[in-house]
């Protein structure tokens, strides 16, 4: 694998780890709230703290994640991306282009289940009466 397939690849397990942490900053409280476990939320928050900093921060850690996923949708989609001429080397840059792709989807609908629970939720709840 080249050097630039070894980037496009890190920035991919970078946006998916970064896009995993607004789920579980955000949406993973909520969930656990909404169906009773407080005390589950609760010792999750006492036990790991990194989880009330990014809760506390969910408008950096939400604005730093998408911007990851804009530069990780750069890299998959910009103009001018060619494989090797190699037949083994084209397929290994396929396979990596399509895993590429399955992470980045992946890491977009983590981050836009996070956004909702963090962002939206409670307002459409207030709206709706509920």
């Amino acid at each position: 694998m080249t050097t630039k397939g070894r980037d496009q690849s890190w920035l991919g397990w970078a946006t998916l780890f970064a896009t995993s942490s607004t789920l579980l900053c955000c949406a993973l409280p909520i969930l656990l709230v909404s169906l009773g476990f407080g005390a589950a939320a609760a010792t999750l928050n006492y036990n790991i703290p990194a989880l009330v900093f990014l809760a506390e921060h969910k408008a950096w850690t939400l604005s730093l994640s998408a911007l990851l996923l804009l530069t990780l949708a750069w890299m998959i989609w910009r103009p001018n991306q060619s494989c090797p001429t190699d037949p083994d080397l084209a397929k290994i840059c396929a396979s990596s282009k399509c895993w590429n792709k399955r992470i980045f989807w992946l890491s977009i609908a983590i981050w836009c289940a996070g956004f909702f629970a963090s962002t939206l939720l409670l307002p459409l709840r207030d709206l709706l009466g509920l």
